[in-house]
């Protein structure tokens, strides 16, 4: 066959790509086209400030890949996936009433616990099966609704991010499922907006759209923006828009019982199912059920990720101390094992800031050694993550009865040895890692279903698999790991 020619178009929470890939009907070939930062903007308000997405700047970027994807070829189709949770409101006319505000804005806080008064804990979770986060969509819709209530009756339409970059590329205005699926008003089972959970908190579910299935070809860009960017034919298709579960289609497994670990910022450790999992177990341990590409669901908990190294990295900088990530792996492996524990997601470690003096801090408050060196705090880092994950594996376990033989780890985790292996040896089974780039490969392989190329998720994984090479870690140390795990089981929950 002909080579195939098409453009993804990945926004992570600090940088965006668009990258090209070539399918000859075997393999797929990726080609980084453009890359942008992906910055926040902070602007201040009559009491404190807001936090933004640039979303104008983040969609010229869109059009900057399109541009130069040109002089590569002629693509025939494009997909977005980003992250989950946050949206754009349009009103009458199609226009962006507001640039979408940050998961990370602090406009949330207290609207969980109001939830809870108006509809039972146990309830909202059985028609969601969403794992409880502040961030999720249905309290960012709860806080516009007591605090910005001009704007919102100015909206014609509520579109999560993938969408609204798929609304100003075609002009259509849906909701994708798998994006759909994070914000925690979609019942789970029968994969449409709850009702119940709208009426209960009062919700305009009327800015809600028809939820479309990834795999969907939307249509054609814009007229003006054929025109604009001198472009003929390019369609948009609805890929999986939650960048989780993009990389969850492209995870290369052979079997049908895997554990995923999709790790960037964010760390999202689970399995894949035909059908969600919703129980008194899966709600004691707050696990999420997220849609899925072919009717799968994805079984799993956010976790926050490298986040904590990325921020980390970030105030040594502005110490005036700059590091690559290589030579702090290096620092971090010369340093004592298991001086230190933190549990990654406790609330001080969620806003940007001096992250090395706050886990200083919660050793403190833990009566732990406090780790001072750059190395130590990495180590103390990746040795958490690691035990966190096997944490969640057991949990996992305990919800879906089940055992597993080994972690697929892909994303920006994947390039990690350290945390490749400290992975493996916490969770004593073997660590598949790779692609480092699953994101882009899911995105691509459903735009290769929307044009009818394949057919289901044992194509594209074998398509994957053809394409990568995945390297492997087997456990090491496990007793020493053990013993680390049962003695930081109380600090870890």
């Amino acid at each position: 066959m002909a080579e195939l020619q098409m453009l993804a178009a990945d926004y992570g929470a600090s940088s965006g790509r668009v990258i090209l890939g070539n399918y000859d009907g075997r393999r797929l070939k990726l080609s980084e086209i453009h890359r942008f930062s992906n910055d926040p903007v902070i602007l201040g308000k009559k009491n404190g400030s807001v936090m933004y997405w640039d979303f104008p700047r983040l969609f010229h970027e869109l059009k900057n890949g399109i541009l130069k994807s040109k002089a590569c070829g002629t693509p025939v189709s494009i997909g977005v996936d980003t992250w989950g949770v946050d949206y754009g409101l349009l009103d009458a006319d199609g226009c962006l009433l507001s640039n979408p505000i940050h998961y990370r804005d602090g406009r949330t806080e207290g609207m969980l616990q109001e939830a809870f008064t108006q509809i039972d804990r146990e309830r909202f979770y059985e028609i969601t099966g969403n794992q409880f986060m502040e961030i999720n969509t249905v309290f960012q819709l709860m806080a516009d609704v007591r605090k910005r209530p001009g704007l919102l009756k100015l909206a014609e339409r509520m579109l999560l991010m993938p969408d609204l970059f798929h609304y100003f590329l075609s002009g259509e205005v849906t909701a994708e499922y798998t994006e759909a699926s994070t914000t925690q008003m979609l019942d789970a089972k029968k994969k449409c907006w709850s009702g119940e959970i709208l009426e209960s908190l009062k919700l305009p579910g009327q800015l809600l759209p028809e939820i479309v299935m990834p795999g969907t070809m939307l249509g054609k860009l814009r007229p003006e923006l054929e025109e604009e960017l001198g472009i003929s034919n390019l369609k948009v298709a609805a890929v999986a828009g939650h960048d989780t579960q993009s990389a969850m289609a492209a995870v290369p497994a052979d079997t049908e019982n895997f554990i995923f670990l999709s790790c960037g910022t964010w760390s999202l450790f689970g399995t894949e199912l035909d059908a969600p999992v919703i129980s008194d177990a899966s709600c004691r341990y707050n696990v999420t059920n997220e849609g899925g590409c072919c009717g799968k669901t994805s079984f799993l908990k956010n976790i926050i990720g490298l986040w904590l190294i990325q921020e980390s990295k970030r105030q040594w900088g502005r110490e005036g101390r700059a590091y690559d990530f290589g030579q702090l792996e290096a620092m971090a492996a010369k340093e004592t094992p298991f001086l230190a524990v933190i549990d990654p997601d406790a609330p001080e470690f969620v806003p940007s800031g001096n992250v090395p003096e706050r886990i200083r801090e919660y050793c403190r408050k833990t009566h732990q050694p406090v780790p001072e060196s750059v190395g130590a705090i990495v180590r103390c880092i990746n040795e958490s993550l690691a035990l966190k994950y096997r944490g969640v594996l057991e949990e996992i376990q305990s919800c879906t009865g089940k055992s597993y033989e080994a972690v697929h780890l892909v994303g920006g985790g994947a390039k990690s040895a350290l945390l490749c292996q400290m992975t493996a040896n916490a969770c004593g089974i073997p660590v598949y890692a790779g692609p480092v780039e699953a994101t882009v490969y899911g995105n691509l392989s459903m735009q290769l279903m929307a044009a009818g190329e394949v057919k289901n998720l044992r194509e594209i994984r074998r398509i994957v698999k053809d394409s990568e090479e995945i390297k492997v870690y087997l456990p090491q140390d496990t007793d020493a790991w053990q013993t680390a795990w049962e003695k930081s089981k109380k600090i870890l929950g």
